[in-house]
């Protein structure tokens, strides 16, 4: 089973001490996503919301399973502790980027942007951990993190750079972003109109090309083995 996303988009942070669910706007103007520049209560906002969702997926499926069952779970996660880094969000850095450019011709509004946070959350392998102990109903039976290239294709740390000519890295990026789009032009149409789709994605496939000539970005797919406990 393969999981891409959180369920609610996150509003705010909760007082661990006392259980108190304090709800915020989120300040990310800008981004639809975390980035380098969000400021750390969207990073916790976006984490507890991962820990809150995730949990109540696992008690979902503990109740389908019987004692001794398994789970096998893929996520697109992260290897770093560091939500902010190229392989947990930069895709989403290059369509909020693709948005602006939008926003700055007046075919779009710059507040729905603000106003936009993506339901989804890379998580860590070490957030996974904490949230399925946390929940008790399985145990880890394995835990592994692969490097995965931005066209779905497994690498090794010996073939991490990949030389593209710029022909080549624009091609690469209408792929990239045919996939992006099968999967988030659902959770953009309702802000931003269907009308604007196409021309989002065509700027989107352009910036990704532009930045695939230049790096050889990667995914971490995380894949846990799960053993439903007594």
């Amino acid at each position: 089973m393969k999981l891409s996303s959180i369920y609610k988009v996150p509003c705010g942070e909760m007082n661990n001490e006392d259980g108190v669910v304090i709800t915020t706007n989120l300040d990310n103007r800008g981004k639809i996503y975390i980035s380098k520049t969000s400021p750390e209560s969207v990073q916790k906002a976006y984490a507890l919301q991962f820990q809150t969702d995730f949990s109540a997926f696992l008690r979902s499926r503990s109740e389908e399973l019987v004692p001794g069952g398994r789970m096998v779970l893929s996520f697109i996660g992260r290897s770093s502790p560091d939500p902010t880094t190229e392989e947990a969000c930069f895709q989403w850095e290059l369509l909020a980027q693709a948005l602006m450019s939008m926003a700055n011709e007046g075919i779009i509004e710059e507040e729905n942007i603000d106003a936009f946070n993506a339901p989804y959350y890379a998580a860590s392998s070490e957030e996974l951990k904490i949230a399925i102990e946390k929940e008790g109903s399985f145990s880890i039976d394995r835990l592994e993190i692969s490097p995965v290239d931005w066209e779905g294709g497994s690498i090794s740390e010996k073939s991490y750079h990949i030389v593209r000519s710029k022909p080549e890295s624009l091609t690469s990026g209408r792929r990239v972003a045919r996939t992006i789009r099968a999967v988030v032009e659902p959770m953009l149409e309702p802000t931003f109109g269907q009308n604007v789709m196409d021309e989002l994605f065509e700027r989107y496939a352009k910036i990704v090309g532009e930045y695939l000539y230049v790096s050889s970005p990667r995914y971490a797919l995380i894949i846990v083995s799960l053993v439903r406990m007594s």
